[in-house]
């Protein structure tokens, strides 16, 4: 028992960088350490960007699938996470351009989610939530993804980068430009409400 704690600890304290590459190099179990890591987080960002919890879910799935599909192609001289939610995002779009779906509008789309310690439920008040959650449904789809990555998942720039494919004053500026409208947005839904 003892030597179980002390392997499972061990595990536990590997980066996120050495267990992918052991995935690559052909132990594809330590997927699953990086798959109890970053289930969350996935979901989360998946969450925000398709509000349906049931197809989020699916996607994070996939994206592990990919994960496992790819593994050759990680190098590992960038981040594990910059590169997962490069292959998530992939993932994302292949799944409606499949499937030749829009992303639908959902009035009340945070109803959706139920993850008690994510940071909407750190919004102050249900009004401000509901009125951010309109806000945010009426921003076109990749600025509320880059706000979705820099703010919900608090990625830096330099990472929003790598994950778009742009450089990080690129990112800077759709930041900034994604969150000004947002503003104008928000205040617009503050009067109707």
């Amino acid at each position: 028992m003892r030597s179980f704690l002390n392997e499972q600890q061990h595990l536990e304290a590997l980066s996120d960088n050495y267990l992918m590459a052991k995935v690559r190099d052909g132990d594809p179990d330590k997927l699953g350490l990086l798959y109890e890591r970053y289930k969350r987080p996935l979901l989360g960002f998946f969450i925000g960007m398709v509000r349906d919890r049931d197809l989020g879910e699916d996607l994070v799935q996939n994206t592990f699938v990919r994960i496992l599909k790819y593994r050759h192609l990680f190098r590992g001289d960038g981040d594990f996470r910059t590169w997962m939610f490069h292959i998530a995002r992939n993932v994302k779009n292949d799944h409606f351009r499949k499937n030749k779906l829009s992303l639908d509008k959902i009035e009340k789309w945070e109803e959706k989610i139920e993850e008690p310690e994510s940071k909407i439920a750190e919004w102050q008040s249900e009004d401000e939530h509901r009125m951010l959650a309109v806000a945010l449904e009426k921003l076109p789809e990749e600025k509320r993804e880059i706000l979705l990555l820099s703010k919900y998942h608090e990625k830096k720039y330099k990472e929003i980068g790598e994950i778009l494919g742009c450089s990080e004053g690129a990112v800077k500026v759709k930041v900034f430009r994604a969150l000004q409208e947002l503003k104008v947005i928000y205040q617009q839904v503050e009067k109707l409400m």
